[in-house]
């Protein structure tokens, strides 16, 4: 399993890697993320750029003059951000690692990482939820060839670390459910054997009568919730939408050491999952996850120049005057950040209502520029215009066949009453896109949805490992074959305008299928 595991992940590499140095110009948001990690890996800390620089006597803006290789005119004062530390650090790595800013292979770098590792991740998370390993390579299929995948690891943008941070934790919970059914069913073999054990057949559990006065072990410890926290907490030191991530993910943890009580047949299971589990995972993996999103900001500590370092000595009766000046400062930098991100609804041409983020309504365009002559695929058509484009637009078969997945999903899990397999499926969706509801008239963009992309993936495989045991097995491989087919074929026919690759203008057109995708 492994073998296919890595080749496949060669595979949507491959996608990631290739060209990642195209276009060499700052793409989108890159304009902040690229230059704040740039000056923090030099100087400690994101610093303020002029708009535009003069150059051998010609006037260019910033981002042209940082593409073409000026990339030192930054000044000494902090800049105010509006998002934590930890993405900028992501993509500083890369830019240390290969080469640095000149590099526009460096500035994205770390994103195309962090997208490969999904796709393994996306398997062995596959793995473990169904048992299925046919379902879990198609899993790592379709994580390889998605267009939001694939462009948010070429664009050096925060988004995917945090979609990485959180699939790794929601792996690592996974594994802690595992864990606590063993030790629960360890338990249960001593418990149903002891002399002080009160039974109640007629209220029995698989055929197994429940134990009346036993509650089960404690199992809200493990180093997998643990390790959860933690990444769960870097997630939120991207960008703060990770906080609601962990409170999900936390929430249908505990409830399934709850249910799991009851599958094992422990009586009171509700309230001694409330009791063993809720309450002492709440005590740990809040601290681990707090903990980790302050160790984020440990430069903004350090360097006395980060932005309102020093504003509690500057206002010394405003904010929250009980705290020691670094933290009140802290405390209002948080303030403010909060004011910009619920304010924030400014007109933008690609603002997208999260509500139809998962039909790709309105996919984000993130570059698109007519280049002179006639490159690469250009030259088939010498008389059109040449243009490139980087289209932040998922794979329309994946997303489109993963909604009617969810809702799919949702009914078969009705009908079975108790699957615990679809609350992981929708996990995702209440950690990663639900409470963008309450933001409708916010500056959003679809390309956020790249947080719910494997949970997209999951409801596939949901419904895949469900058909598996509907059909017979020569039905369930041509289905499987048709439709990674068309995914495959969707995938390299968008190619070109995920990643930049010079097109004859009718070339591009005839990708845009709707007139909300121009």
């Amino acid at each position: 399993m492994w073998l296919f595991t890595l080749l496949i992940a060669a595979f949507g590499g491959l996608l990631r890697f290739l060209r990642l140095g195209e276009p060499r110009a700052i793409v989108f948001d890159e304009t902040y993320y690229v230059k704040d990690a740039w000056t923090t890996l030099l100087t400690g800390e994101p610093r303020n750029w002029p708009k535009t620089v003069t150059i051998g006597g010609m006037k260019q803006t910033i981002d042209a003059a940082f593409a073409g290789g000026h990339v030192d005119g930054w000044y000494g004062t902090a800049e105010y951000v509006v998002h934590p530390p930890v993405g900028k650090w992501l993509i500083a790595a890369g830019l240390k690692l290969f080469g640095g800013a000149t590099n526009p292979f460096a500035w994205r770098a770390g994103v195309a990482v962090a997208g490969t590792v999904a796709i393994i991740l996306m398997i062995r998370a596959t793995l473990r939820l169904f048992r299925n390993p046919p379902v879990a390579l198609i899993a790592g299929l379709l994580m390889s060839l998605d267009g939001v995948g694939i462009v948010m690891s070429r664009t050096g943008l925060l988004d995917n670390f945090i979609m990485v941070f959180a699939l790794a934790a929601f792996s690592l919970l996974l594994i802690h459910r595992d864990w606590a059914r063993e030790q629960l069913r360890e338990h249960y073999a001593v418990d149903s054997h002891s002399r002080s054990a009160t039974w109640l057949p007629s209220a029995s559990q698989h055929g197994r009568p429940f134990v009346l006065n036993m509650r089960g072990p404690c199992i809200a410890l493990s180093w997998w919730r643990a390790g959860a926290a933690i990444l769960l907490g870097l997630a939120t030191g991207v960008k703060w939408s990770g906080i609601y991530l962990f409170a999900v993910f936390a929430v249908i943890s505990v409830a399934w050491d709850a249910w799991e009580r009851h599958q094992i047949g422990y009586r009171g299971w509700l309230g001694s999952g409330l009791v063993k589990d809720a309450l002492p995972s709440a005590a740990f993996m809040v601290p681990l996850w707090a903990g980790t999103y302050v160790a984020g900001w440990s430069g903004w500590f350090i360097h006395k120049d980060s932005y309102m370092h020093d504003w509690a000595s500057m206002n010394p009766r405003e904010g929250v005057t009980w705290l020691p000046e670094a933290l009140r400062s802290f405390v209002q930098y948080h303030v403010q950040m909060w004011q910009f991100h619920t304010t924030l609804d400014s007109p933008h041409a690609y603002k997208a209502n999260p509500l139809t983020w998962p039909l790709q309504v309105r996919p984000t365009s993130f570059y698109w520029e007519k280049l002179p002559g006639h490159p690469g695929l250009c030259s088939l058509s010498p008389s059109s215009q040449c243009v490139s484009a980087v289209t932040s637009l998922g794979n329309p078969l994946i997303w489109w066949l993963g909604s009617l997945c969810v809702i799919v999903g949702i009914i078969v899990a009705i009908t079975k009453r108790g699957d615990w397999k679809i609350w992981a499926v929708l996990a995702g969706f209440l950690g990663g896109w639900l409470p963008w509801a309450q933001y409708l008239n916010r500056t959003t963009f679809t390309f956020y949805c790249i947080v719910i992309l494997p949970w997209i993936v999951l409801a596939i495989c949901y419904v895949a490992d469900w058909l598996q045991e509907c059909i017979s097995r020569r039905a369930w491989k041509i289905s499987v074959g048709v439709i990674l087919g068309l995914i495959a074929l969707t995938t390299l026919f968008f190619y070109p305008i995920w990643t930049a690759m010079p097109v004859p203008y009718e070339f591009w057109l005839d990708h845009m299928w709707f007139k909300s995708w121009i």
